[in-house]
């Protein structure tokens, strides 16, 4: 069976339920600076984003000014609600230990949130050293842009083409797209909404899974559709 050179998970809302906690944080923030947004919506229109792409993107709809210091409050918000309420998404520990193919995290959380998160859910033996940040590589652009894959792939000696990642954010599939690589989307967590599946598609996943039991068998058969 071909085997990919390369497989990416992204962490949040893929591999750990980050997300919903994140759009929380963030809705209560932003609604407390004079922009009233539902939780919802902050995952709907912004998972994927850093909080301060977030406010950008707020201050672009809203003409209401948001202050920089909101971005720290945020950061010590979310990371004191993370480590009382992370937890895995069901079956990450079995669907990322199937994988054959060389295997890393790509995401645009900080390497302090993602050794907290991936300790605190027992998944970081799963991967060793290869846990990728965009806020850490040279070029520092958070996805959408592409640049993490891009460095992961060089670092691990992966051809992008050839690297399938799995993505829950629309944000994040443009990104791989932009990287060349193929996409898997993911609507198991628990901030999917109604149409994620559709969007994630719409932005270039080939398919789109709900259960991370499924993650195994779909990449097999796309690998063998590329042949």
């Amino acid at each position: 069976m071909p085997q990919p050179d390369l497989v990416i998970f992204d962490c949040d809302g893929v591999l750990v339920d980050s997300e919903v906690i994140a759009a929380r944080v963030d809705a209560e923030l932003i609604t407390a600076a004079g922009f009233p947004i539902e939780a919802e919506e902050v995952a709907e229109r912004f998972a994927g984003l850093t909080f301060h792409d977030i406010l950008l993107e707020v201050e672009k709809l809203s003409a209401v000014p948001l202050q920089a210091s909101l971005i720290d409050e945020e950061r010590k918000l979310l990371d004191a609600r993370i480590a009382r309420e992370i937890r895995a998404i069901d079956g990450a520990r079995e669907a990322v230990a199937r994988v054959e193919a060389p295997r890393c995290i790509c995401s645009n959380s900080t390497l302090d949130r993602l050794d907290m998160m991936l300790t605190k859910t027992g998944l970081k033996p799963l991967f060793g050293d290869r846990i990728f940040s965009s806020r850490a590589i040279p070029e520092a652009r958070p996805k959408p842009a592409p640049d993490v894959f891009l460095y992961a792939a060089k670092m691990l000696n992966a051809d992008p083409e050839n690297t399938f990642v799995l993505e829950d954010s629309v944000h994040g599939v443009h990104a791989a797209r932009a990287a060349g690589m193929r996409v898997i989307g993911f609507t198991g967590a628990s901030h999917s909404y109604p149409g994620h599946a559709d969007r994630l598609t719409e932005a270039g996943a080939e398919t789109v899974i709900r259960r991370l039991a499924d993650f195994q068998t779909v990449l097999a058969a796309l690998s063998e559709w590329a042949e």
